[in-house]
């Protein structure tokens, strides 16, 4: 518990640090949100009016402490744009996010562990050489190049999946699996790649140790020793990178959301920062910074699981 308790006090610090250096960038990008809300119907008293309405009359540290005080609360603001509290914009888009990375975490781990595993105990073979050069592919090709492969693919060669579009899981779950399959392929392609290389090499490494070797020669069973002592140690530095691109995909990809009008939290960050929406910008990297902290948080758990001395240590 106290374990746990450290970490999530530094995850609280990381998380105010956020607030402070995202409200400064923010302010910092030129243009004025409200002149550009206001498009060609422009009018002095109308503009100063939302101007006070919105808090942009006041000195930035006040602006700031009153951002912060909201919130705490739950209060995000108001966007600029649309006239919606962000706070239920952000949650209108959170369902296509965690859908998309969902897909593509379970793509990912699907590819990377019978790869890696394989490629690992069949170290300098032509097999091991065919993996490596497809991980090598995979990490190479931008993601949205391969997604436009796939729409080339499935939807207008085959016919098989629409090129784009979001349907709810509970609207209509065959429909969401359908539109949901390529962008998660795509992002579960890439992510898979990259971890495919980590594995091998942390199962390398694993295999390599004097314990693994001394298991092995006492006559234990292959699938024993791979079980208990070369995955679990291996675990430990693919966990970070697990975690990473889990992060990544919950925080919003924006290349892929664009390509397959995906409407999640990556392509909502584009159109804020467009639109110079400032409490659309900032509601949304505060969650998406949240969501980063909150998957080292699970990550720094599971190293505690896997390897107790961790915990012992930190």
């Amino acid at each position: 518990m106290a374990f746990l308790l450290r970490r999530a006090g530094h995850a609280l610090v990381v998380l105010v640090g956020v607030t402070v250096v995202v409200f400064a960038i923010v302010h910092l990008v030129p243009g004025d949100p409200v002149r550009i809300a206001m498009g060609t119907r422009f009018d002095p008293e109308v503009y100063e009016a939302l101007r006070r309405a919105s808090g942009l009359d006041q000195p930035l540290p006040q602006q700031y402490l009153s951002y912060v005080t909201s919130a705490v609360t739950g209060d995000l603001g108001v966007s600029f744009r649309s006239g919606e509290p962000v706070t239920q914009i952000l949650l209108s888009r959170l369902p296509a996010t965690l859908s998309l990375a969902g897909v593509g975490i379970v793509v990912a781990l699907a590819m990377a562990f019978p790869l890696g595993l394989w490629s690992a105990l069949h170290h300098g073979k032509a097999s091991d050489a065919v993996v490596r050069a497809v991980s090598q592919v995979g990490v190479s090709v931008p993601d949205f190049w391969m997604g436009l492969l796939l729409i080339l693919l499935f939807s207008s060669t085959l016919g098989w999946l629409p090129p784009s579009g979001y349907v709810p899981l509970t609207e209509d779950p065959l429909q969401w699996a359908r539109r949901v399959a390529m962008p998660g392929l795509t992002v579960g392609l890439v992510a898979g790649s990259i971890l495919t290389r980590y594995v091998r090499s942390s199962v390398l490494e694993s295999l390599s140790m004097d314990h693994v070797r001394t298991a092995e020669s006492k006559g234990l069973r292959r699938r024993v020793v791979l079980g208990r002592h070369v995955v679990r140690n291996a675990l430990v530095p693919v966990l970070t990178i697990t975690g990473t691109q889990l992060a990544t995909m919950l925080g919003g990809l924006i290349v892929v959301e664009v390509v397959f009008a995906w409407p999640g939290l990556g392509r909502l960050v584009f159109d804020a920062v467009s639109a110079r929406d400032y409490p659309l910008l900032q509601g949304a990297v505060l969650l998406i910074a949240a969501i980063f902290l909150l998957v080292n948080l699970v990550v720094d758990v599971l190293y505690a699981r896997v390897d107790p001395r961790i915990r012992v240590s930190s």
